[in-house]
């Protein structure tokens, strides 16, 4: 990434653990090694999905206390286990960053662990809460449930990887997981109090809840986004 593009924009170059931004050092190695992977992942889990969940992680270090190093990375390493298939690759992209021993620069072994857990612990359909507080913070933090986000990400997800489907089809699966995932009865948990997805949750639940406007939802930003 160019400077100018930078997720963070530092004064001096001291930076400790309770610093509000990690550090320098840092920063330049997983804008340079790490997120560039990212780009070979679907528009659903792609660079502007880990550049969220990396501000989101850091909005949740100021309220939480966590160690802003720690954090930085493990948002940065989330979803990288999306090289193989979607369903483990929580527990692949764990074993990524347990094994990448360039992290032992800024982190000893049981930071690794932490970390490690925490991106294996951040799956939405976990059936227990994440083992951390960096766990719970990257599952908050990849939980962005602004309505208009969580549809757009769930057909994008459709499209890239069910290309052969027509758009009834895509309609379909695309309901069947808004059910699964988000409506009341759904596997979507929360797991730090009072944050700002709380409400966003409830609207989304709203619109589930009606199902002529989620259609005109879903046929408004499949026409935006299947333009291929």
């Amino acid at each position: 990434m160019q400077t100018k593009d930078r997720l963070f924009h530092y004064n001096p170059p001291t930076m400790n653990y309770q610093s509000s931004t990690p550090s320098l050092d840092l920063v330049e190695f997983i804008e340079t090694q790490i997120l560039p992977r990212y780009a070979a992942f679907d528009r659903a889990h792609n660079m502007e999905h880990v550049t969220r969940v990396i501000r989101s992680s850091l909005e949740l270090v100021r309220t939480t206390g966590a160690d802003v190093n720690m954090a930085y990375t493990i948002a940065a390493y989330h979803d990288l286990g999306m090289i193989g298939h979607r369903a483990d690759h929580h527990l692949r992209g764990g074993k990524i960053l347990a094994t990448d021993a360039r992290l032992k620069k800024w982190f000893s072994p049981e930071q690794i662990k932490i970390m490690k857990e925490a991106v294996e612990d951040h799956r939405a359909s976990a059936s227990r809460a994440p083992r951390s507080i960096y766990g719970k913070i990257v599952a908050e933090a990849d939980r962005d449930i602004d309505t208009e986000t969580v549809v757009r990400r769930t057909v994008q997800f459709g499209l890239s990887n069910y290309p052969e489907m027509d758009k009834e089809g895509h309609w379909k699966r695309f309901k069947e997981h808004m059910d699964n995932k988000y409506s009341k009865d759904g596997y979507i948990r929360l797991w730090i109090p009072n944050s700002p997805n709380a409400k966003k949750l409830n609207d989304l639940r709203d619109l589930i809840a009606q199902p002529d406007r989620l259609r005109e939802t879903f046929e408004r930003i499949f026409a935006e986004e299947n333009t291929t």
